[in-house]
């Protein structure tokens, strides 16, 4: 995913509502979100070149999604993939702060991300920038490819659309909207994140359009307090338009958690 905008126990009757793009080269392979043939608790997209997902979600409450971080002076082609982390992640039972405690000795060995792990009872963000977690506090939270809660323009306007979002009964409908939004910004407030000013200009908007690279899918989770998960992903096509929609609900189931 290259933007995240999560509001973590922001209302009470939906503890949890995401709502995300992911960006990705258009000639890399993939499958849309559905649940997993050889693991059938498991909801989410796949890469079909290096395996795991961007995002996820499971029967049992857990959710993961990543993004990488945007540094072009770091970059190896034989670190491991980070769509990996996101399914351990998911596959397994530790505790986000668990999960993240084995996590730190070996995150060198791949390419700069971001991580944000829930099971359901608690939220944890951690960067591979910073070396060290955290717990996402209570409120509206926004991720592109730098730090939790940078304010790059468009993280701020994902910001700003979730807190408006859950004030609707269904959030889904302006929450796609953001999602949608192929505005850019004003070159004074663009970042410097090292690739130049012309693809920052175009990394800008929240829904990236191109022939090579852009928005490849459009996600919207919500969790409520009865359990009650629901999932829509939007496929998109080169000029941002949806070429396909996966809707998906169902119940959440409670396990033991190692901790």
């Amino acid at each position: 995913m290259c933007l995240i905008a999560v509001a973590w126990r922001a209302r009470p009757d939906l503890p949890l509502v995401v709502a995300a793009n992911r960006d990705e080269w258009r000639d890399r392979p993939a499958e849309p979100a559905r649940w997993w043939d050889d693991h059938p608790n498991l909801l989410a997209g796949s890469d079909l070149k290096a395996g795991g997902t961007w995002m996820g979600v499971t029967r049992e409450g857990r959710f993961a999604a990543v993004t990488n971080y945007r540094d072009p002076s770091d970059k190896r082609s034989t670190a491991r993939s980070r769509g990996g982390l996101v399914t351990e992640f998911l596959l397994g039972r530790e505790a986000p702060a668990a999960f993240l405690s084995g996590l730190a000795a070996r995150a060198h060995e791949y390419n700069g991300f971001n991580l944000i792990l829930g099971d359901g009872e608690a939220l944890y963000y951690y960067g591979s920038r910073e070396g060290t977690m955290r717990a996402i506090e209570p409120g509206v939270h926004g991720l592109s490819n730098h730090l939790l809660d940078e304010p790059w323009p468009k993280v701020t306007r994902a910001r700003n659309s979730m807190r408006q979002a859950i004030a609707d009964r269904d959030p889904a409908l302006r929450l796609f909207e953001m999602l949608s939004d192929m505005e850019g910004a004003p070159d004074e407030e663009l970042p410097a994140t090292g690739v130049g000013i012309d693809l920052e200009r175009i990394l800008a908007a929240p829904l990236i359009t191109g022939v090579t690279y852009g928005t490849r899918a459009s996600t919207v989770l919500t969790v409520a307090r009865d359990g009650t998960a629901r999932l829509e992903e939007r496929s998109r096509s080169e000029d941002g338009g949806v070429s396909g929609v996966a809707n998906y609900r169902f119940a959440i189931e409670r396990p033991a958690i190692a901790r």
